[in-house]
């Protein structure tokens, strides 16, 4: 698995769908993701700093997981299957065990971002994508 920072967020309101691109923590590779308008508005509202007067869906899940004494330990984006990037949620209870729930790559990064967990796509993932994006140019 690598470790990957979030590097960009695209929005254009008028299209249906957003970009973010994940960058290799320690090296040059990306990997860029289409997400909804709700989840890129969520992860950038997150990333400046803006706290809604009301929790928002995301909030909502961060504070049910710290209420019920977990923590985000990970995200995992470990699939690519017809063009759809498939992730994981690594939870970690005060009993000591771990819950690894499917979830989608954008919701698990809205949630990353609140909880400061890292961000860890399988190799095999990263390749799949640098091949279909280069057969799209």
């Amino acid at each position: 698995m690598v470790e990957m920072e979030l590097t960009k967020i695209v929005i254009d309101e008028k299209r249906h769908d957003q970009l973010i691109v994940l960058k290799e923590k320690n090296g040059e590779r990306v990997l860029p993701i289409v997400i909804g308008l709700a989840e890129a508005s969520a992860i950038k509202m997150k990333i400046s700093g803006f706290n809604p007067p009301r929790p928002l869906t995301h909030d909502l899940l961060h504070a049910t997981i710290k209420d019920l004494e977990a923590t985000v330990e990970q995200i995992i984006i470990d699939r690519l299957e017809e063009n759809t990037f498939h992730a994981k949620l690594v939870l970690h209870t005060s009993s000591g065990n771990t819950k690894t729930i499917d979830c989608r790559p954008s919701d698990s990064i809205a949630l990353a971002v609140r909880a400061h967990a890292p961000i860890f796509v399988e190799d095999e993932v990263i390749k799949k994508s640098e091949i279909f994006n280069q057969n799209k140019q």
